[in-house]
């Protein structure tokens, strides 16, 4: 797929059940292949091989209650201090990225107040800086490094 903005990785696919399952390097197992994990999986793996953050401070669908409902961020990293760095919400690539996305996004940063939010379809790459004191917020180009 020429518009897929993660570089090519080693994905390991199996079959178990009749399914298609994918493994997943962080949790160390494998789950069922859907098209957000077909994405988050390429995230991941960007993540860990390109940008080398490490595996132990990345956590995938890490649990949340939001309005008292049980929630699941697709992927949060943190930092080396442990402190929450970056939320990720993965999409299909067939969901548009729109103003609904990020407000979901940002209700789930409600309980992280993470200093990086980013949203991706693997075809859009929407990377948000926070800015807490200033009460503001600003989109940018790149991942950021990790502190």
């Amino acid at each position: 797929m020429d518009d897929f903005i993660f570089p090519p990785c080693e994905l390991k696919l199996k079959k178990e059940s009749g399914k298609t399952t994918i493994f997943d390097i962080i949790r160390k197992k494998y789950i069922v292949l859907t098209a957000e994990e077909w994405i988050r999986q390429h995230l991941v793996h960007f993540m860990v091989n390109e940008l080398k953050y490490p595996r132990s401070l990345i956590a995938v669908e890490d649990g949340l209650s939001l309005n008292s409902m049980q929630k699941r961020s697709d992927v949060v990293v943190y930092d080396r201090a442990g402190n929450i760095f970056l939320v990720v919400e993965c999409k299909s690539i067939k969901v548009k990225l729109t103003q609904k996305t990020m407000d979901q996004l940002s209700a789930y940063n409600q309980h992280y107040k993470a200093r990086y939010l980013v949203i991706t379809n693997g075809l859009e790459l929407l990377i948000c800086r926070m800015d807490y004191e200033g009460k503001k917020s600003e989109f940018v180009t790149r991942f950021p490094d990790l502190p």
